[in-house]
């Protein structure tokens, strides 16, 4: 068994980067055991066990990844007023892969959809996209082919904004122009009336201004998927400032149906997730420009913690959906609301080199067809310093990363967007992979001190720019030496 040995430990490493005791754990308990008779191996195993459940790890994920998932699956924040809801048939419009994967898991679960697109050759491939998603699991042994036949029966792919007739709940999933869904909600108003729920998949843009076209604004809310669909389980639920209880009700037993995980945020622009998580893909990006090598910033932010790299998740989600979100912040906001760095960045890879991301087979990787990736070679001309990496400190890289987005989520539960720090926790693991090892963005700070938080933002801030600067609520925390589960939830909730 010598052998196993040295993989092991290697695989170990590779996967884990010592960031999760259990597996070190398992391996230490399975190499030991096995120079030992049977009952004694078995109290070797024991008391492994009883370690690695006494650790602060496995306190963080329990919390979050099972108690606090459980409560707000059952949902936590729905209106105990307003009854359940009879949810059957459901709209949506935009067809796109993101529109698309909302239709397949909608009618996964059992509801009617009807996917509209602006003619019926775009609706058709929303449709195609469909198809291909539940042949996979049919071609997998996940489901029949009978299962299929069900499922592309439940939907109707058209054009025709009449078909909407009869939905409970109309979600709209086109792309991020304020025009197009504008255009989008009246052609559907017209159809189903005011008092149908209208929810509008948006990843930046606020709900209450989304909200302006509604024919009633109680009515309409955000709900904001994460791609792939049927992959992620989070969404994200935008309350406008004018959204009711209805709304809300209607959006959390939707979520309940197609099995995700909601979380109930109030309208900011980019509202949680995607505030958080763009910081992280930005501070990948900051490197690049001051000469860090892409190489390495990618290595480092697994190290951290992150499931992929931020250069590697900026290709995922799209250099070009990137580009546009910087460029309507900076159409609504003004120049300085966007970092330079980042758009010089983007700017390049997008409008200069055509790079899009995995999308098209070229960002900051390309893609080639035996379906491997590497980096690409010119991103060089990016770098504005040329660094010797051997110089370079790994262990703070490795805070910037799970910082700036740690202090984000500061930002957002100061601003009231999130209330609850459960949510902030369960958003960021499930929504963006924030190190699971530490309990969640909020997690991360509680076990650290706002103390030693504060101190830590400070000392990177004086480093690196204001982009690391703490709000001020957590100068009142480190003050008090409050935590945010003591401050911000009922002391038997917290405990």
């Amino acid at each position: 068994g010598m052998m196993i040995w040295p993989a092991a430990n290697a695989i170990y490493r590779r996967e884990t980067y010592d960031n999760y005791p259990a597996a070190k754990a398992i391996l230490h308990a399975v190499y030991e055991g096995l120079q030992l008779p049977m009952d004694q191996a078995l109290t070797v195993e024991s008391r492994w066990f009883a370690h690695i459940l006494r650790s602060k790890e496995a306190a963080a994920m329990i919390r979050s990844l099972f108690l606090s998932k459980n409560e707000l699956d059952k949902g936590a924040h729905r209106p105990k007023d307003v009854g359940p809801t009879d949810l059957k048939k459901i709209g949506i419009i935009g067809a796109g892969f993101m529109g698309a994967g909302v239709g397949y898991v909608s009618a996964l679960n059992g509801l009617d959809v009807v996917l509209i697109d602006r003619d019926q050759e775009s609706a058709d491939k929303g449709l195609a996209t469909i198809d291909k998603l539940i042949s996979s699991s049919v071609s997998k042994g996940r489901a029949t082919t009978a299962d299929k036949d069900a499922l592309i029966a439940r939907v109707v792919a058209t054009a025709d904004y009449a078909a909407l007739k009869g939905c409970d709940l109309v979600i709209e999933a086109v792309f991020e122009d304020r025009a197009v869904k504008a255009e989008a909600t009246k052609r559907a108003q017209a159809v189903v009336g005011a008092d149908a729920i209208f929810a509008s998949n948006t990843s930046t843009l606020p709900i209450t201004s989304l909200a302006e076209t509604a024919q009633k604004l109680e009515n309409f809310i955000g709900i904001h998927f994460f791609s792939p669909v049927e992959k992620m389980l989070l969404v994200e639920v935008i309350l406008g400032e004018k959204t009711g209880d209805r709304a809300l009700a209607t959006a959390l037993d939707f979520i309940r149906i197609i099995k995700k995980t909601p979380i109930v945020v109030n309208d900011s622009r980019g509202f949680f997730a995607n505030r958080c998580v763009l910081n992280y893909v930005r501070e990948g990006q900051i490197m690049l420009v001051n000469g860090v090598p892409p190489a390495m910033i990618e290595n480092v932010a697994r190290m951290a913690g992150m499931p992929v790299g931020p250069l590697s998740l900026n290709d995922e989600v799209g250099l070009d959906l990137g580009w546009k979100i910087l460029q309507a912040t900076k159409k609504d906001l003004g120049e300085g609301s966007v970092d330079p760095a980042q758009e010089r960045v983007l700017r390049f890879l997008v409008e200069e080199n055509g790079r899009f991301g995995r999308k098209n087979g070229k960002g900051f990787y390309d893609y080639h067809a035996d379906r491997t990736k590497s980096l690409w070679p010119g991103l060089s001309a990016l770098a504005q310093h040329e660094l010797d990496p051997e110089t370079l400190n790994v262990a703070e890289m490795k805070q910037r990363f799970l910082v700036t987005q740690a202090v984000e989520a500061a930002r957002v539960m100061a601003e009231g967007v999130v209330t609850d720090p459960r949510e902030a926790d369960v958003g960021s693991i499930l929504g963006f992979g924030f190190a699971p090892f530490t309990g969640g963005v909020i997690s991360y700070i509680d076990a650290m001190g706002a103390k030693n938080f504060v101190a830590l933002c400070d000392r990177l801030a004086a480093t690196y720019g204001p982009r690391f600067e703490p709000p001020q609520l957590l100068r009142d925390m480190a003050a008090k030496g409050e935590t945010f589960y003591g401050r911000f939830m009922p002391q038997k909730m917290a405990a």
